[in-house]
């Protein structure tokens, strides 16, 4: 069963006819229930910047220990290596990260309070990057769950209001070369399901991620560096009764030379007061789970995976 992740223009449905959208969001929503995967061509987002972010990242991250963690600020700026691990372990992953989200509004209009964001002093030109990718990347998950909605027998902009300003993460992460007398067991990044409705991740630079497919083996998920790699989390399983699937993946250790690996996911969260309850027209014989907010949901997940208490 072993077969290729969807590949999808987003152009066709941001440019294309109606017969040509109707195509994109049906391939999207095949591709979400076949794989939980997808991969996303023509996509809007500048090259350039996706290669000045990873340029960015590498600076940041060679950064010394000790200034790296005068940036610690919770679930903004840096998380040191070893802190997060996956809900199945207690083993902490192989990594390190900088979490960027939206940026508080100066006249206090959010739905929920923003944390301010955190920027390294050392890489001036880190801040205006980030801001400019996390901002096309929200735009590119709000098209996105435009082509889902009405497929859940939503109006297309039902998911808006709910996102737009939703708790969404920027993250950038590194791998370090795996060290000398490291826990056999460790892994870059154990599998898990991913939170959220929706994670856009900019094709990393290196190998190394897999999702597990429905005959229980292990799928690579790589493409070009210019494409964007779309999978579905467990909010929007959630909400749609298990319609559309969170994909177990991880991402495992080097097996050719040992160096850095580098990827910048985007978790597209609604916001704290969202109701994850199962939508109408996926109810079917009767909801899975009983309602909850997303807030709510977020919190246990990140309890549970090491990142709050």
């Amino acid at each position: 069963m072993t077969d290729q992740v969807l590949e999808l223009s987003l152009k066709t449905y941001t440019h294309g006819d109606p017969a040509a959208r109707a195509a994109f969001a049906a391939g999207f929503m095949a591709g979400l229930q076949r794989h939980g995967f997808i991969v996303l061509k023509d996509h809007g987002v500048d090259v350039e910047l996706l290669q000045r972010a990873y340029a960015l990242a590498q600076q940041t991250f060679a950064l010394p220990d000790a200034v790296k963690r005068r940036y610690v600020a919770g679930m903004r700026g840096y998380t040191a290596f070893g802190t997060e691990h996956a809900k199945y372990t207690k083993v902490a992953d192989l990594k390190e990260f900088w979490q960027i989200g939206h940026e508080p509004a100066s006249d206090g209009s959010d739905p929920q309070p923003f944390p301010p964001n955190v920027w390294p002093d050392e890489v001036p030109d880190f801040q205006p990057a980030f801001q400019a990718l996390f901002d096309r990347l929200n735009e590119t998950g709000v098209v996105l769950l435009h082509a889902l909605a009405p497929l859940l027998g939503l109006p297309e902009g039902h998911f808006d209001p709910l996102v737009r300003k939703g708790t969404s993460i920027l993250r950038v992460l590194h791998y370090p070369p795996l060290a000398d007398g490291m826990d056999p067991t460790a892994v870059r990044s154990a599998q898990h399901e991913d939170i959220n409705f929706l994670t856009i991740m900019v094709a990393a630079e290196g190998a190394g991620l897999e999702l597990l497919d429905r005959d229980g083996t292990w799928l690579p998920v790589h493409t070009e560096p210019t494409n964007l790699i779309v999978d579905s989390g467990d909010m929007l399983a959630r909400m749609t009764n298990g319609l559309i699937p969170a994909t177990t993946h991880r991402v495992v250790n080097p097996a050719g030379p040992n160096v850095s690996r580098y990827s910048i996911p985007f978790f597209m969260h609604p916001t704290l007061d969202t109701s994850l309850e199962v939508l109408a027209s996926c109810v079917g014989e009767g909801a899975k789970h009983p309602p909850v907010t997303a807030g709510q949901f977020l919190h246990e997940r990140l309890k549970a995976i090491g990142m709050a208490k």
